[in-house]
């Protein structure tokens, strides 16, 4: 039970209808979204509270909107054990087959977890959104834009929890029964047409859209995989994005504003890498067509890019085309996360002095940057393990693929239905000089080594 003391010291949420939308199989909730029409008199306006001039119609709808993020910081103090261990972790690990997480269970599963039905202590930003309306009343959510907004504590009771699958259905206009005498079919298509103006403004201020699709893997009771699928990013990944990055930059503003902070910065990419990209398209153009040059353009841009990082020196970052930028919305499960919702509390909810110098918040910044490398690492180790897993069941089978990678040592092929990648060996290589990036081939699977999870190939 949350201290009825600390209830009344938050804005009080729990009336507001508010939702979380995660992935089918998570179970640490750590945001949520709530969603309230302050003025719904949209074209009649039978209590003459509209203007005269309009003749009685409203030229605006305003929404409220509200990014409530796990307010692990109550729960999390500067100096305890659990804080240390959350330190050293850095972030949590999400292998193939297990998640090793950054906080005990009883807090990210339980305490902190946003659970539907349950009263919960969140830190939250609050958007006023401005909407005109056109003369049949009708919003043009092109021209929305945030008129204010407020950074608050909060204690919030979710109504409904959403995988992404169902949120992508309601937004398609389908019926998910569980759902459909409750408010989300409304929300969910105000919050998307909102999203999408948000993220064609990244857009158009020049963020990278390079979307991959996350590999999953499906397995049976001894953890051996069955089944290779893909989850691709839909409309209801895109909604909560935007409101998470919208979040994390507002923080970033106001949070940031000439005192010592988190930033989560991102630097210009390898000039010489992108000059190689423009050069490979000139010379290949018409040799790599269509889907097979696009994922090479992709592949090629996400390697010439800087690694995202934590400072307190503010570069900006260069992916989302963000000036100001931060990580706030996932304290559950990444360490810089909580130091933002510390330093907020301190800068913008109490104005008591920060204790740490920018020299020690750098120090921590560093580290955690560290830990999320060796998190990126484990995770890339473990997808490699269950995929030269799963290869091991096809040998010598014959299958499609495409040349991702040309080294000294030979070709590394991307198979094109399970995305497994494999090495050819250039001594198995008749004719190398024939062969560019993008080449479709057809190779055969011909050892697989699962101690280093290593493929091997032959061109078929």
């Amino acid at each position: 039970m949350i201290d009825e003391k600390e209830i009344l010291r938050r804005r009080d949420m729990r009336d507001v209808f508010t939702f979380t939308i995660d992935p089918a199989d998570a179970k640490d909730f750590d945001d949520a979204i709530s969603f309230e029409i302050i003025n719904d008199q949209m074209v009649n306006d039978p209590y003459g509270e509209a203007d005269r001039s309009t003749g009685g119609r409203l030229e605006m709808v305003n929404y409220r909107i509200g990014i409530h993020i796990a307010d692990v910081s109550y729960y999390v103090k500067p100096g305890t054990k659990t804080d240390d261990e959350a330190y050293q972790r850095g972030t949590s690990v999400y292998l193939v087959d297990r998640v090793i997480p950054m906080l005990p269970e009883e807090l990210c599963n339980d305490k902190c977890s946003l659970r539907p039905g349950e009263d919960k202590l969140c830190m939250s930003v609050i958007f006023t959104f401005e909407v005109p309306l056109d003369a049949e009343g009708t919003p043009i959510y092109n021209n929305a834009r945030v008129v204010k907004h407020k950074i608050c504590r909060t204690v919030i009771r979710s109504d409904a929890r959403l995988n992404y699958d169902e949120a992508q259905e309601i937004l398609k206009g389908l019926e998910i029964p569980k759902y459909r005498d409750t408010e989300i079919s409304a929300a969910l298509q105000t919050l998307n047409a909102i999203a999408l103006k948000l993220r064609a403004e990244r857009i158009a201020n020049g963020a990278l859209t390079i979307e991959q699709d996350e590999m999953r893997f499906r397995l049976d009771e001894h953890h051996h995989p069955v089944e290779i699928y893909f989850e691709q990013p839909n409309e209801a990944h895109h909604l909560i994005e935007e409101f998470m990055l919208l979040a994390n930059r507002t923080v970033a503003k106001e949070a940031g504003s000439g005192r010592p902070f988190v930033y989560r910065v991102h630097d210009l990419p390898d000039y010489d890498k992108l000059e190689e990209i423009k050069k490979f398209k000139r010379l290949n153009g018409k040799r790599v067509k269509g889907d097979a040059m696009q994922r090479v353009v992709d592949m090629l841009t996400i390697r010439a890019q800087a690694k995202a990082v934590y400072s307190t020196y503010n570069i900006g970052h260069y992916g989302l085309a963000f000036s100001h930028y931060t990580h706030f919305t996932s304290p559950i499960r990444r360490y810089p996360d909580l130091m933002v919702h510390r330093l907020v509390e301190k800068y913008i909810l109490t104005g008591k002095k920060e204790s740490l110098t920018r020299e020690e918040l750098e120090l921590m910044c560093e580290h955690c940057s560290a830990c999320e490398q060796d998190a990126a690492q484990a995770e890339r180790d473990s997808v490699k393990q269950f995929q030269a897993m799963w290869m091991a069941d096809h040998l010598g089978e014959i299958l499609p693929g495409h040349i991702v990678s040309i080294m000294d040592f030979g070709f590394f092929v991307q198979l094109d239905d399970s995305h497994c990648e494999g090495l050819i060996r250039m001594e198995l290589i008749e004719h190398p000089e024939d062969f560019v990036l993008g080449d479709p081939v057809m190779v055969q699977v011909i050892r697989v080594d699962l101690n280093r999870s290593q493929i091997d190939f032959e061109l078929a």
